[in-house]
């Protein structure tokens, strides 16, 4: 199983970046997707996921958008209107209910005038 993840980058407030997840090995499919961050110094958390509902953090409703496409087995998430405070690593989580789990490697953004 690899959980491949690109983009990521320096980027100035306000300005937009996708970042993606491309899966092999596995039934993507039938796994639901979840991104998270983890800030210096803080925990990682919950920026948007897709079980039986989409959701999204309250810091990132907006803004983010999480997508995916099954035909290229690949997640995404869009970030939109950059804010200093949404520097952290990304990372794509794969999940299904009683099966493995899988993590992407992480993705750095900084968001910096």
């Amino acid at each position: 199983v690899q959980v491949v993840q690109s983009g990521g980058g320096l980027l100035q407030p306000g300005e937009s970046l996708p970042v993606a997840c491309v899966v092999s090995g596995l039934p993507f499919l039938l796994y639901d997707i979840a991104w998270y961050r983890q800030a210096p110094e803080k925990q990682r958390e919950l920026v948007s996921s897709t079980d039986s509902n989409t959701d999204y953090a309250d810091s990132v409703k907006g803004r983010f958008t999480i997508s995916r496409d099954n035909a290229r087995n690949t997640a995404y998430l869009q970030m939109n209107s950059l804010r200093p405070e949404d520097t952290a690593v990304y990372y794509c989580k794969l999940d299904r209910l009683y099966w493995k789990s899988y993590w992407g490697q992480g993705t750095q953004v900084t968001v910096s005038s």
